[in-house]
């Protein structure tokens, strides 16, 4: 083997990608045209494996709003991300795919899809624009070491040896390994002397260690209270959407919520969502007062919650189904409005890699120029996307910031070739 690798021809390029998913295809095309050469080397045999599952296959691009609404959606990393969303803004993206011929709907919560609502749709097109714009990509080539000399960086994968005077890492992070984001990039950072952070899964669903909700999977709430409690001391609040599962919690106000958490932590949510807890106490005390031969449950059909939920949330505080108000203790009805406003769930475990969207944690940020995504520690090196130590929040944000980062990638060697 050794001396098959050493016999391998030298291919030169003037700029080499490793990793074939949304930033570095991007990259690619914003750094190609008028006789520049560009490889992308992917280790998968296809390209953009897990850009075509996002959004469940629909692909939620981006997000609508001004661009500077979107530097508090990235876990306090906005501040390095702004040169990058500032070079190249949603709408940016957005017209781009336009003159390609891709619509575009916003659904009620602002999420920019693809009309047809089918991810490959935008893979297509970005394929496409590699092709006309003269870009070679390599499919089934996985990195094998990334040698940094004097002039450049000389490439071996299993099937040939590189070299280019600039390389771009846009191997993504560690989540959904099966796509090919298993953290390769991650190595090839620290053989480049590129500091690299812990990481752990984000955007993941939650597994309480008793969960009594099961039988309600499908059920949402919209913007739902959750706090985070650790060591018996609250050190978070959120609020989001949230969905019961079969076994635990989802929903963007969850996955967007589990970066923060970890196993043993409390979580506190209510499900009364609209009005304050206080205020659900005074009126659901005020209510139940003056309720008389109602039942309990008639009076909780008031609420705005799934009736399936409410049978079941007076069943785990002790109250019969047929209880009157008259006949409700103060003891049960303090342990309702505290399920309801307040319902404890302990952390077992946040979701593994294969059910993280995204990955927290990767090459750390100080060692990359915000304002041109390249190394401060290696001339010629760059970082775009999901291998670097960011991860937004769901809604379009993490794939924005790919595009983005490509694009200030590829801006930055154009001026310099």
């Amino acid at each position: 083997m050794d001396y098959f690798l050493m016999s391998k021809e030298l291919m030169k390029f003037d700029v080499i990608i490793v990793g074939g998913g949304p930033a570095g295809l991007f990259c690619a095309i914003h750094s190609a045209g008028e006789g520049k050469k560009v490889l992308i080397l992917e280790k998968k045999t296809s390209c953009g494996r897990k850009l075509l599952i996002t959004g469940s296959g629909q692909c939620n691009l981006t997000h609508e709003g001004g661009i500077s609404e979107f530097l508090s959606h990235y876990n306090n990393t906005g501040r390095f991300l702004r040169p990058a969303l500032m070079n190249f803004t949603n709408k940016d993206l957005v017209d781009f795919f336009v003159k390609l011929g891709v619509s575009f709907e916003t659904d009620k919560n602002g999420k920019i899809f693809p009309s047809t609502k089918k991810a490959s749709d935008i893979l297509s097109v970005l394929l496409r624009e590699c092709e006309v714009r003269g870009v070679s990509i390599r499919c089934g080539e996985p990195v094998l070491s990334v040698k940094n000399e004097e002039t450049g960086f000389n490439i071996e994968t299993t099937l040939a040896k590189y070299y280019s005077k600039n390389l771009v890492v846009s191997t993504g992070g560690a989540s959904y390994p099966q796509t090919g984001s298993s953290g390769d990039g991650y190595k090839i950072a620290e053989s480049l002397s590129q500091t690299v952070t812990e990481i752990a899964p984000a955007l993941a669903p939650v597994y309480p260690s008793s969960y009594p909700f099961g039988s309600l999977s499908g059920i949402s709430f919209n913007n739902a209270r959750i706090s985070l409690f650790r060591d018996n001391k609250k050190i978070a609040d959120h609020t989001g959407d949230i969905l019961l599962t079969h076994k635990g919690l989802s929903g963007p106000g969850i996955l967007d919520f589990s970066r923060n958490i970890l196993p043993v932590d409390v979580l506190k949510i209510s499900f009364m969502t609209g009005m304050n807890p206080e205020e659900f106490r005074k009126d659901f005390t005020q209510k139940t007062d003056l309720g008389g031969t109602k039942l309990v449950r008639t009076i909780l059909s008031e609420y705005p919650l799934p009736e399936r939920f409410a049978r079941e949330i007076i069943e785990i505080s002790g109250i019969s189904p047929d209880l009157t108000c008259a006949h409700l203790p103060k003891k049960e009805r303090n342990v309702l409005i505290k399920s309801l406003t307040e319902y404890p769930f302990e952390v077992c475990e946040i979701g593994k890699f294969n059910e993280a969207m995204v990955t927290r944690g990767g090459v750390a940020l100080e060692g990359i120029n915000p304002k041109t995504m390249e190394s401060k520690v290696v001339p010629g090196l760059y970082f775009v996307g999901e291998v670097l130590d960011i991860d937004g929040d769901t809604g379009g944000y993490n794939l924005q910031a790919a595009f983005s980062m490509g694009f200030l990638a590829a801006k930055t060697i154009i001026s310099r070739l």
